[in-house]
């Protein structure tokens, strides 16, 4: 009889669906495949969900080294990345040749943990990129239970950096940073990837140099919030970063906090943590709700419902 029962078992998990709703509103996809390609890197890569559709998945949380410099764009970011492993020139080949076969490293690496089956979460949250996929932020658990984004730091293939969310599981996306922080502490104590290649003697020079540049180049754009407003709930990082003291944190903590509720007014951004009355007073000036007047136009009132369908960078 328990043979029977077991069996029995077998065969309606088997029949289950492959993707689930979690109560964070991701979506939880179970079975996914990595699809090979020319262009895909450590953190963003083709994926074909369970029911065929083809994504693009940028992974939260992390950033790995570009594999080309094809643009001033690409240059830019690798050089970034560079700076920030602190990678230097060795065995006759110079520092960007150096950090961009790290990125290659790093594509490689990614490949081969996903040549098995895995799960994909995400919101279908857009992750911007250059058109040839939709392109999605996400996470992905390995088929023996590891965070990829995690093995990719704590392995030194990529850095803690980017925007996250909270998880399907409720774990809240600053401490999913955090967790990436100290494994990223224990790769570079460990000197293992990118930072097997770090010269630690000029590590605080680079870094400085790169936020001193990006400083500049900002102040010579002209960087401002958009004359039109920023809408909160819609606005990119980017975006969200040109209003006045607001960070790469706390854009990707607004845009955590609009997965879970739609801003309906200035007053609602108070809930982003970091975000002080000073803050609020200097962006206020700045904002529009345009999202937000969309979903109470959309939803009833009393039916709880919104969206969380939001676009970043």
């Amino acid at each position: 009889m328990n043979a029977f029962i077991y069996s029995l078992l077998g065969v309606v998990l088997i029949a289950m669906p492959r993707f689930v709703f979690a109560e964070s509103g991701v979506e939880v996809f179970q079975g996914c495949r990595f699809v090979s390609s020319e262009w895909a890197d450590g953190d963003s890569f083709p994926v074909r969900l369970p029911d065929g559709r083809e994504v693009t998945v940028r992974l939260y949380g992390v950033d790995c080294i570009e594999t080309a410099a094809a643009n001033e764009t690409l240059a830019r970011r690798l050089r970034a990345q560079r700076r920030y492993f602190g990678i230097e020139a060795g065995d006759g080949i110079d520092s960007g040749e150096t950090a961009r076969m790290l990125g290659v490293e790093a594509a490689i690496r990614t490949a081969s943990l996903l040549a098995e089956p895995f799960s994909v979460e995400t919101s279908f949250t857009d992750a911007r990129g250059s058109g040839m996929s939709q392109r999605v932020y996400g996470y992905v658990t390995l088929q023996d239970g590891r965070d990829l984004g995690s093995v990719l730091v704590g392995e030194g293939l990529a850095r803690a950096f980017g925007v996250v969310r909270s998880r399907a599981d409720g774990t809240p996306g600053e401490e999913y940073r955090q967790r990436l922080a100290d494994f990223e502490l224990v790769a570079a104590g460990s000197r293992r990837g990118a930072w097997a290649k770090t010269d630690w003697s000029k590590l605080a020079a680079d870094r400085a140099l790169e936020r001193d540049e990006a400083h500049e180049l900002a102040a010579l754009m002209g960087k401002s919030p958009p004359a039109a407003g920023v809408d909160p709930n819609t606005a990119s990082a980017s975006i969200l970063e040109t209003l006045p003291g607001i960070g790469p944190v706390l854009a990707g903590r607004i845009i955590e906090e609009r997965d879970v509720g739609a801003f309906l007014t200035a007053d609602d951004l108070r809930k982003v943590k970091g975000i002080s009355d000073g803050v609020l007073e200097r962006i206020s000036t700045h904002l529009r709700f345009d999202e937000a007047e969309r979903q109470n136009i959309a939803t009833p009132v009393g039916t709880g419902g919104i969206s969380n369908q939001r676009a970043s960078d």
